[in-house]
């Protein structure tokens, strides 16, 4: 009988490898390939929310962490609402300080300031930041996502629904391109204030450095400046990308990328895909803002908006957050701020967007709490036209009080005057055609701070209120007194 003749080491050896790469192949390469996040994406301009190229736009995917964009757009909404101040204190949850990484690591009951969950929300992408961000907007996670369910549909994104408010994957938490791109509009046009958030690379939270996820097509795409990436196993990487160059502007979301490089290599070639088929000029059709509800009518949630309603047609009053002379300060940085905007002068016809001021005259104390405010030159425009903030000076009244610019109007009562500027400066810039020339006051009450447009005719006083409320925004007329 033959004896086998056994292989030599080298040949056993090599078998071994051939047996290991087929198993790495079946057990590891082949279901990755079998479960990769479907693809989906679409160009719009930005300017007019017309779609240029769409692919698999309406499947209902993964969102990942896009879905902060909707967490950050309620936030925004808080705060110019009064619901919450970006200086408030947030106590971290234990069902937040759990979430798994992205993460800042914090402990539960730990105290934080919302502008730095706000700052680790957008740049860090921190899931514990996001949920600490709706608990304490809507008192809980599950009030919260119904809240982002409700203004979803407000803004006609009519294939989104949400979980949770940092987007790991959860059933039912679906969206698409879009719809995201749809969200990512929004963001720019209704709180310009705060979108330039979205494009820094870098943030300070609390003496920490954080890091944009999205620096690398910030940095390597001209004009880019913003908006979300997101990555999960089930999305892929996702992108929802904005980008301005002259006066063109493109919003690109791209869904289950392969790689952070393959999906930024797909999103450049969209964004320039955009840029060709957009037109150089073209009249820009803002968004508007959703009527503001609030928490009304959802369960659990604290419901901020119908207790304002009952109570007053005026804001809901907030603590005072600063003393006296420190509130005495911050008012002088803000009067700076605004007058730098104001030195840029306005914007010529058909732009849309600019490159942030100097800030540099302001005090180290200012600039944080200013960060909130916008001070662009497209608030300039506005400044250019309507008075700076001064003290009330004594008028000569004459018998003809309809003609006579002694009218004003009242678009709200303030916890300080910080807030009450602020929305002084918002109004402008939604109704600069009636409110041009008037003058910006804010009236010390024993209840909190007016934030009053005065100079006014009676008509052109009746008439601003009027345009303001058909914006859902508050206004009353204040006569001659």
């Amino acid at each position: 009988m033959a004896r086998a003749v056994k292989a030599p080491p080298s040949v056993q050896w090599a078998r071994f490898g051939l047996v290991l790469v087929a198993l790495i192949w079946l057990l590891v390469v082949l279901p990755l390939t079998a479960v990769a996040a479907p693809y989906a994406a679409l160009v719009m301009d930005a300017r007019t929310g017309e779609v240029l190229h769409t692919d698999n736009a309406d499947a209902r995917l993964h969102p990942a962490s896009l879905t902060k964009m909707m967490t950050l757009y309620i936030a925004f909404e808080a705060i110019e609402h009064g619901e919450i101040g970006v200086d408030d204190l947030v106590t971290i949850s234990a069902n937040a300080a759990k979430e798994p990484p992205s993460k800042l690591g914090m402990r539960a009951g730990q105290k934080i300031r919302l502008r730095y969950l706000i700052r680790a929300a957008a740049v860090k992408s921190a899931n514990d930041a996001a949920t600490a961000i709706g608990e304490a907007i809507s008192g809980s996670e599950k009030a919260f996502a119904a809240r982002m369910n409700r203004t979803a549909k407000a803004l006609g994104m009519t294939r989104t629904t949400f979980q949770n408010a940092h987007g790991l994957t959860a059933k039912g938490h679906l969206s698409t391109a879009r719809d995201m791109s749809i969200l990512g509009r929004h963001l720019l046009y209704d709180y310009p204030a705060y979108y330039s958030l979205f494009k820094r690379t870098t943030v300070d939270v609390g003496g920490r450095t954080l890091y944009h996820t999205n620096r690398r097509f910030l940095r390597d795409y001209a004009g880019a400046d913003g908006i979300k990436t997101g990555y999960t196993s089930a999305a892929g990487f996702n992108l929802t990308a904005s980008a301005l160059r002259g006066k063109e502007r493109i919003i690109v979301t791209v869904f289950g990328g392969t790689s952070t490089a393959a999906r930024n290599k797909k999103v450049a070639a969209l964004m320039d895909l955009g840029f060709k088929k957009a037109p150089s000029r073209v009249a820009v059709r803002r968004t508007s803002r959703p009527p503001y509800q609030g928490n009304a009518g959802i369960s659990g949630g604290q419901n901020y908006a119908s207790t304002s309603m009952t109570k007053s047609l005026r804001p809901v009053l907030r603590p005072l957050p600063q003393d006296p002379i420190q509130l005495a300060g911050l008012n002088n940085d803000i009067a700076t701020a605004l007058a730098l905007a104001a030195q840029e002068g306005p914007l010529a016809e058909g732009d849309t967007e600019e490159p942030t001021i100097d800030m540099s005259p302001l005090t180290p104390r200012a600039r944080p709490l200013l960060e909130a405010v916008d001070t662009s030159p497209a608030v300039a425009a506005s400044l250019a036209a309507v008075a700076p903030v001064k003290p009330k000076e004594p008028r000569v009244v004459s018998r003809n009080l309809s003609d006579d610019k002694l009218w004003g109007i009242n678009v709200g009562r303030f916890g300080n005057r910080h807030l009450a500027e602020r929305a002084l400066v918002t109004t402008a810039l939604k109704e600069i055609e009636t409110l041009q020339g008037a003058e910006r006051q804010v009236a010390v009450r024993s209840t909190g701070y007016d934030a009053n447009f005065m100079g006014l005719t009676r008509d052109t006083a009746d008439l601003a209120c009027r345009r303001l409320q058909a914006r859902n925004m508050n206004c009353f007329m204040v006569g001659p007194s």
